[in-house]
C-alpha cells in the first residue's frame, strides 16, 4: 500500500477545461509523478463514475486508483478496470436519511415544489437526489423550505446550490448530511490507514472550500477566481488552518500554476520527497 495520498478535483483543477490556457506537458508530468513515486491517486468530483471515466479517457488521464463521486456519496475502488463500490460509505452516511430512498423524498416531500426539476435518472443516486432550478430562484428560501421539510421527517440532509454556468441553469443537490468531499476523504484515509499530512487536495472552487480549508494540506490552482482565492484564503485565517493552504502562483519548474501544473507546484509546496522517485531521480518532470 502506497502510503502518499493525492485527491484531486476534476473540471478545471485537473482538467484544462477552463477558459485560461495548460501549461505544455503539465499533465504529461503529472502522471509521471504519480508512476513513479507511489502515490495513491483519487478523484474527488460532482461527476458520476461514467462521466469520470469518460473524462479518463479523453484527457488521456492517469487511472485513479479510488474515485470519490457524486458529490461525495459514492467511493469507487478501481483494480484492473473494474470499479467497485464501497458500500461500507454507503452505510456511514445512509443513516442520515432515516431509511428514506431518494424517490421517496421526491416523491412524498418535494414533489410539489414548482422551481424543482428532477435532473435525468443517471445523475441520481441512492443518496443524491438532483434538480435543476431556474437560475434566478431564491436558492436560500428553496433550500430552507426544503430543509424544513426534510428535518420534519427526521431527514438529515445538506442541500446544495450551484449554476452549470456554461448551460445557464441552476443545480440542487440533495444529499445525507455526512455525504462531502471532506468526510469521504478522511474516510478514506483512515481505511487506508494513511495519515492527513501524508495527503493532498487539489480544487479551484466553492465546492472545494471545506476541505481547502481544513487541516489537510490542500492546493487551489491559480486559475481559481479571485473571488474563491480571498475567499479560501480568509476562511482558512478564521479556522486557523492557513498553513495547510496554498495557492499556486506559478513559476514551478517553468509553469504557469493552472490545472496540473498548480497540483504539481502544491506537491513541491507541501511535500518536496513526492517528486523523487524511488530511483533517486526527480518525478513529474
Amino acid at each position: 500500500m502506497n502510503r502518499r495520498l493525492l485527491c484531486t478535483d476534476l473540471d478545471r483543477t485537473l482538467l484544462p477545461n477552463g477558459a485560461q490556457p495548460e501549461s505544455p506537458g503539465a499533465r504529461s508530468r503529472f502522471a509521471r509523478l504519480i508512476a513513479d513515486c507511489g502515490i495513491t491517486l483519487v478523484y474527488v468530483t460532482g461527476r458520476h463514475l461514467q462521466l469520470v471515466r469518460e473524462a479518463i479517457q479523453f484527457y488521456d488521464l492517469p487511472r485513479p486508483h479510488y474515485a470519490i463521486t457524486d458529490v461525495g456519496t459514492r467511493i469507487y475502488e478501481q483494480q484492473e478496470g473494474q470499479w467497485n463500490e464501497w458500500e461500507r460509505w454507503g452505510s456511514e452516511i445512509g443513516a442520515d436519511w432515516a431509511g428514506h430512498s431518494a424517490l421517496q423524498i421526491h416523491s412524498e416531500l418535494l414533489h410539489d415544489l414548482e422551481q424543482l426539476r428532477l435532473q435525468e435518472w443517471n445523475k441520481q443516486g441512492t443518496h443524491k437526489l438532483s434538480y435543476y432550478i431556474p437560475p434566478h430562484t431564491d436558492q436560500q428560501h428553496l433550500s430552507t423550505e426544503i430543509g424544513q421539510r426534510l428535518q420534519a421527517r427526521g431527514i438529515h440532509a445538506s442541500v446544495v446550490c450551484s449554476m452549470d454556468e456554461p448551460a445557464g441553469i441552476g443545480l440542487l443537490d440533495i444529499l445525507p448530511r455526512g455525504a462531502s468531499k471532506l468526510h469521504a476523504i478522511g474516510f478514506l484515509c483512515e481505511q487506508l490507514g494513511i495519515g492527513l499530512q501524508q495527503t493532498l487536495f487539489a480544487g479551484d472552487s466553492g465546492n472545494d472550500m471545506q476541505v481547502l480549508t481544513s487541516p489537510i494540506p490542500s492546493v487551489l490552482v491559480a486559475n481559481a477566481s479571485p473571488e474563491v482565492r480571498d475567499a479560501a484564503l480568509a476562511e482558512a485565517r478564521r479556522l486557523g488552518t492557513g498553513d495547510a493552504l496554498y495557492c499556486a502562483r506559478g513559476g514551478f519548474r517553468g509553469m504557469n500554476g493552472n490545472y496540473s501544473a498548480g497540483i504539481l507546484e502544491g506537491a513541491a509546496h507541501f511535500h518536496p520527497g513526492w517528486l523523487e522517485s524511488p530511483t533517486g531521480e526527480e518525478g513529474g518532470q
